[in-house]
């Protein structure tokens, strides 16, 4: 009996993760992989785990905590994807005295009605609709009809 409870213990023990694993799994976890995700492609050398445990200790002992430094994660995070590019945990050293400013990019969206695009005329104060033949034609419809979306890139 008492070696089982010593077992149980051991094994309790193991779930734990450090605070060095805890940042590591939190970078992959921005990646969009899940704790699965990361232990499958770590055995099939995929990804290389031991390769990140320093930056994760240098970026604990810069942020002072395990939350600071997953917050900045997510900071640097937030603001890679939204402008597509590629970030690691030495990129979070990077931006570290910018970190306050740096702000995922504003999504711009544009107007449309029936999926033809729309300029605003400052000087004449009107909307106008392109259709495919080119020629700007006056917007007679009500602004709820304007439909905003994301602008394709």
């Amino acid at each position: 009996m008492p070696k089982t409870n010593k077992r149980i213990k051991k094994i309790k023990e193991k779930k734990e993760e450090s605070p060095i694993q805890q940042i590591v799994n939190h970078y992959f976890y921005s990646k969009g992989l899940n704790l699965e995700q990361i232990k499958d492609n770590a055995q099939k050398r995929r990804i290389i785990y031991s390769r990140f445990t320093r930056p994760a200790k240098d970026l604990l002992e810069l942020a002072g905590s395990v939350k600071k430094a997953e917050a900045a994660i997510d900071t640097v995070a937030n603001w890679a994807k939204s402008r597509r590019l590629d970030y690691t945990i030495e990129t979070v050293f990077k931006k570290w005295l910018e970190l306050d400013r740096l702000q995922p990019k504003e999504i711009v969206k544009k107007p449309f009605y029936n999926d033809l695009p729309m300029f605003w005329s400052e000087r004449e104060k009107k909307w106008y609709v392109i259709p495919e033949d080119g020629e700007w034609k006056e917007f007679a419809g009500d602004e709820k009809e304007i439909i905003w979306k994301k602008q394709k890139k």
